[in-house]
């Protein structure tokens, strides 16, 4: 008996037409096969990202821990702005670019570009 894999993660939104439109038409990721009034799924590269109006989701505004990993942060981001959101400079490390924005609730979210290795 062990674990696996991740089988989720989840990020509380107040309004779930407007975080689905966020996370689908401003970030780009794609509707899993479950979506509710109350909880709609994305797919990310065989993973699932979940966001929720109920209890257990957690308070809108309170997620920091999603890091989305992109190939070009310059372009990303000009489509960001494009849409009206604005993310923070990247932040250079040693293995990767890192920016951060949020979501319409206020949740934050980090952009991640890995350097070639």
């Amino acid at each position: 008996m062990a674990v696996n894999r991740i089988a989720f993660t989840m990020y509380p939104v107040a309004d779930m037409a407007k975080g689905v439109a966020f996370y689908r038409d401003v970030l780009g990721l794609t509707a899993g096969s479950i979506a509710s009034d109350f909880w709609t799924e994305f797919e990310i590269g065989g993973s699932t990202f979940g966001i929720g109006t109920f209890e257990q989701v957690g308070k809108p505004g309170t997620a920091q821990s999603l890091s989305l990993e992109v190939d070009d942060m310059v372009a990303f981001r000009k489509k960001l702005a494009e849409h009206g959101v604005e993310s923070s400079e990247p932040h250079e490390t040693p293995v990767c670019f890192i920016s951060v924005l949020s979501d319409p609730d206020g949740n934050k979210l980090c952009l991640h570009q890995s350097k070639p290795r």
